[in-house]
């Protein structure tokens, strides 16, 4: 269960980054409420983190946790926010999916 939540935390990492991106690209009461949605995806992301790591290994935790965070903002900034998406950028995307799953395959 505790990998479940350690894939939502991951998710809300991604939430708040995109907020954030969000916000940058707007004014006003417009960027405010995504100001407010990144303090409410940081709120989440480090509560179940927190919870998340009193069964599993911080550094385990702590980096599946941010591999997620990066991968997910990464593929938004791809899709939404028209990043460059060349061939190393892509084949690293990979490789981070890849040790995303190692660490998750011979974590205990």
């Amino acid at each position: 269960m505790n990998w479940f939540i350690l894939v939502i935390a991951g998710l809300f990492e991604v939430g708040f980054a995109t907020c954030l991106a969000k916000a940058k690209e707007t004014e006003g009461t417009i960027a405010l409420y995504w100001y407010i949605g990144f303090a409410a995806c940081l709120f989440m992301s480090m509560y179940l983190l927190i919870k998340a790591i009193e069964t599993l290994p911080i550094g385990t935790a702590y980096a599946v946790w941010t591999g997620i965070g990066a991968l997910g903002t990464a593929i938004m900034g791809i899709v939404f926010f028209k990043d460059p998406a060349g061939f190393w950028r892509i084949f690293f995307i990979a490789t981070l999916i890849g040790s995303v799953i190692g660490l998750k395959a011979v974590s205990h």
